[in-house]
């Protein structure tokens, strides 16, 4: 009898088993319509999307560029859309969710910086509307990614396994948002941010409205101040972050270039935050004032702040025309240079993270990353260079210790207290003057008279015992 118990089949009360039984096909249906609905909605975004990456690259390319210049930039982000858009609905409801808030994180990211940006900054134009579209795209693949992961949680599951599901989903998320989302959004930004306006800026003397050409046939445009001794400086980057530097070049009688890189204000060419390819515009600057009347060739230096510092090194290692350079909070600029900084990696980026920013601006910048800046420096050498960091900068400014090192003499290190990134001259501007208007007269006005606030500052560094601008200092 009680083996008979034991195998008795349950029988479920007539009340709710037919019930019970008559809903589930109709539950099966409404959740393979939801599924459908969720696939297309995300497919819909994922194709206004991949319309903006077409348009960016192919049909409204910036000026100067044509669609050749951006084959990897376009093709690479329209390919892994395409391959999302076919395994979303075989992906498990945690993945969708993720996938969602990956694609939707992006597509915003791009928007903000390439479409709402440049019409906030400046007008509707070009491919700013299919942008802004690919921004409100990510905006809905964000709540769909987030409706994803709240409609598909376990509610009949026991407590333990439910949370510890939520917990994977979670981590996952977390892990997909540090090494793919947060540096593939940092390149988006350094490769595609809108251009600004370039305001007048006071000189200190009158300047001339110029324009020159690359060796790849990019417009660059900038303005420049004639020398008055035949020697003359190059100032970068931009128009307007060296105005202070190029005011104090321009009383010493410098001639004073300063000039848009490519990109950027007037200037043809594809943007990049961290200045991939900007050597080739320092060397046609170089070329620009070589063939002035007032400059001599053999006199041409250059100045460059933060990223217009590592540009300045790369260039002055590849062209001898630069006769001397100063290079003020110089940093990171690709993986190579992180293999070199000396802070401990507890304190950096992981590797991985680093590997895929590496990667997502190859792909968006469609050019390899340049050289590191430490295998180049020693080819400046056996003409001079000085390396300024500000002690309370970037704290990627301690590579300009490791490039010191790595450099030839002549050479020298000026770590400036209480100064910040590239403000050394606001923190100690008469201290900066003396260095560098010293550095460059040196080097470019050898055995020549210099102007009389140069001489009134080496007479004062005289009198007080001041170390030459050419001496390392700690």
């Amino acid at each position: 009898m009680p083996e008979l118990l034991l195998h008795r089949p349950t029988r479920v009360p007539a009340s709710v088993g037919p019930a019970r039984a008559a809903d589930e096909p109709a539950t099966s249906a409404r959740r393979r319509s939801a599924g459908r609905r969720e696939t297309l909605c995300f497919r819909a975004a994922l194709a206004v999307i991949v319309v903006a990456v077409v348009d960016d690259a192919f049909v409204h390319p910036e000026p100067g560029t044509s669609a050749g210049d951006h084959l990897a930039s376009g093709l690479v982000p329209a390919a892994i859309a395409v391959v999302a858009a076919l395994a979303y609905p075989r992906l498990r409801p945690g993945l969708r969710g993720v996938a969602g808030l990956v694609c939707g994180v992006l597509a915003l990211t791009a928007g903000v910086v390439d479409g709402f940006r440049h019409v906030a900054v400046d007008r509707l134009a070009g491919d700013d509307l299919t942008a802004m579209l690919a921004g409100v795209a990510g905006i809905t693949l964000v709540a769909l990614g987030t409706l994803t992961l709240w409609r598909t949680r376990r509610l009949d599951e026991r407590l333990p396994r439910r949370y510890g599901r939520r917990a994977l989903v979670g981590i996952a998320a977390v892990v997909a948002g540090f090494l793919i989302v947060f540096p593939t959004a940092f390149a988006i930004n350094a490769t595609h941010r809108a251009r600004t306006a370039v305001d007048a800026a006071e000189l200190g003397r009158p300047y001339e409205r110029v324009s020159f050409t690359t060796a790849d046939g990019l417009r660059l445009v900038g303005w420049y101040v004639p020398s008055r001794h035949r020697a003359a400086v190059i100032a970068v980057p931009g128009r307007t972050a060296p105005a202070a530097h190029a005011r104090m070049l321009a009383r010493h009688g410098y001639g004073v270039l300063l000039f848009d890189r490519r990109g950027e204000g007037e200037s043809e060419g594809d943007f990049n935050a961290f200045g991939w390819g900007g050597d080739a515009d320092i060397k046609a600057a170089v070329t620009f004032l070589a063939q002035r009347p007032d400059v001599d060739a053999a006199r041409i230096g250059g100045l460059g702040l933060s990223v217009g510092g590592e540009m300045m090194l790369e260039t002055a290692a590849e062209d001898e025309r630069l006769r001397a350079v100063v290079s003020e909070g110089a940093g990171v600029r690709s993986l190579a240079e992180h293999w070199d900084d000396p802070v401990p990696a507890a304190a950096q980026k992981p590797f991985s993270n680093l590997v895929v920013q590496t990667l997502a601006m190859s792909v968006l910048a469609n050019q390899a990353p340049p050289p590191g800046l430490t295998g180049l420096v020693s080819d400046i050498a056996p003409r001079p260079l000085l390396l300024i960091r500000g002690l309370d900068g970037q704290q990627q400014e301690v590579l300009n210790r490791v490039y010191y090192d790595a450099a030839e003499q002549p050479k020298a290190l000026w770590a400036v207290p209480v100064a910040g990134h590239t403000a050394a001259l606001a923190a100690q501007p008469q201290e900066y003057e003396r260095r560098v208007i010293g550095f460059f007269d040196r080097a470019l006005l050898p055995g020549t008279r210099r102007p009389q606030a140069a001489e009134q500052a080496t007479s004062k560094a005289a009198s007080t015992g001041e170390r030459s601008a050419l001496q390392p200092e700690p």
